[in-house]
This record gives structure tokens, C-alpha cells and sequence, in this order.
């Protein structure tokens, strides 16, 4: 509660730390921001493209894939990208943790909250495909906030480990980045989880991204409530306040440190 209230008292800062890190992301392009839809759309076509014409992929659950790719693939690019940017936080602005009496703990909030920006621009463009669709707006459609603030529960805790660790090893960026690989692939992104064999399955629902994107889809799709699921409920949010339990003491014992190494 105290850190809460930590975050409640620097909100302002931290939304102008935040603007100021998803300009400086695009400062120095011609077409600027519009470069953070570019990579992610042109994935979306590609993976259309391959399945739908390629591979001849028929509709899953009589959804059209590129509805069924889209509700699964918004997701993870907040979390790629979240992940990615929130474990290189404290190396990006080691100017305020060398020089400035500020509170570290917050950098990998702002990067987040940078990240957050355009996967609130995609959400609202998952809702005009849809709607394009003839999938109306419903109930079911409030629960994006419950996966939106689980998705950043999540990614919090991990970038407290890993932008705590990168100070001292770089190597721990390019971990992060074959992680999020293996990830991806692992993560029913764009194949149905119905293709796994059930002696499996359980290995893969302990991905806790998996609940994320099934999530998403839930609401976009299926019309499912995050509690219909209660021990992967449970199961997500053990694992995730683990790992920002983790997170915030690795961080305390290393936050001395980080001046010194930097």
C-alpha cells in the first residue's frame, strides 16, 4: 500500500517521464510515431497472409482467423515490448540514479506506461475490426481492463528483476529477447490450443502469458468471465505476486549498487 501510494504521489512525473520516453522512442524519423504500428500490423498481415492463403487455415471455432489472430496477438505485443523496454529502464535513464534523488523503483512503470500507449490504440482498433466484423460490443468486454492491469502486473514484476540484474550483466537483454521468443512460440498466439495433446496441455497453461491472450480472447470472442477459470486464475495471480515478491527484494538488495556499476 505504500508503494502505492509512492506511485499515487508521482503520478505526475512518471506520465511526463512517460511521454517524454515514447517520443524520444520515435525523435528524429519523419513519420514518428506512426513507426509503432508498422512492425506490429505488418506481423498481423504476414501471419494472415501465410494461414489464411498459404496454408489454407479454416476459422477456428467458426471465428475468422485474422479476428482470432488479432484478439491473441494484441496482447503479446504489450508484453513483448513492455518487457523488452522495462529491463533496459534503469539503464536508459541512469541520469536519474546517478545524479538525481529519485525513486528507481518507478523507471520500469514508465517504460510500461510508454508501451501502454499504443496497445490502448490497438485495443481500440481490436474493437473496430470486430465491430467490422458484425461482433457487437458487450459486458464481456469490460473484463479488458482486468487482463489490461494483469498483463501489467506481470511485466512489473519481471522488468524488477531483469532491468535489476542488466546493471550488472548485459547479457540479461539478450536472454530477454530469446525468452520472449521462446515465448511466443509457445504462447497459443496464432495456433489453436485445441492442436495440443492433453497429456501436454497442463505444461502449457503454466505459461502465465497464456491466460493473458485466452483472455483476451474470452472477451473479444468467446464471451467468457475471467472467474469461469478459477485455479487459472489462482494459479496466475500465485505465480505473478511471486514474481513481483522476487522482483521488489532483488531490487532493494541491488538499488545500492546501481550508481556505482552505472
Amino acid at each position: 500500500m505504500g508503494y502505492l501510494k509512492n506511485l499515487y504521489h508521482d503520478r505526475n512525473i512518471i506520465m511526463q517521464l512517460a511521454k517524454n520516453d515514447f517520443k524520444v522512442k520515435y525523435l528524429g524519423s519523419y513519420l514518428g510515431v506512426f513507426w509503432a504500428f508498422v512492425h506490429p500490423i505488418t506481423m498481423i498481415l504476414i501471419y494472415w497472409f501465410v494461414f489464411t492463403v498459404g496454408f489454407r487455415t479454416m476459422p477456428i471455432d467458426n471465428v475468422p482467423f485474422v479476428l482470432w489472430l488479432i484478439a491473441g496477438i494484441i496482447p503479446w505485443f504489450f508484453i513483448s515490448e513492455a518487457t523488452s523496454s522495462g529491463s533496459s529502464a534503469i539503464l536508459d535513464n541512469s541520469y536519474l540514479v546517478k545524479k538525481v534523488v529519485f525513486r528507481v523503483s518507478v523507471l520500469p512503470i514508465i517504460k510500461i506506461i510508454s508501451a501502454l500507449f499504443i496497445h490502448i490504440i490497438f485495443i481500440l482498433i481490436a474493437f473496430g475490426v470486430f465491430l467490422f466484423y458484425s461482433y457487437p460490443i458487450t459486458i464481456y468486454h469490460l473484463q479488458v481492463l482486468y487482463f489490461l492491469f494483469a498483463s501489467i502486473a506481470l511485466v512489473y514484476g519481471i522488468s524488477l528483476i531483469t532491468s535489476s540484474l542488466i546493471v550488472f550483466s548485459r547479457d540479461i537483454g539478450q536472454i530477454v529477447s530469446v525468452l520472449l521468443q521462446f515465448g511466443f512460440w509457445l504462447t497459443p498466439i496464432f495456433w489453436s490450443f485445441a492442436i495440443v495433446p492433453f497429456n501436454l496441455q497442463l505444461f502449457f497453461k503454466l505459461n502465465p502469458i497464456y491466460y493473458i491472450v485466452e483472455g483476451y480472447r474470452n472477451t473479444f470472442i468467446y464471451q467468457r468471465w475471467f472467474w469461469e477459470d478459477p485455479l487459472l486464475t489462482i494459479y496466475f495471480w500465485v505465480v505473478t505476486i511471486i514474481i513481483i515478491g522476487i522482483g521488489t527484494i532483488l531490487f532493494k538488495k541491488l538499488r545500492p549498487h546501481f550508481s556505482d556499476v552505472l
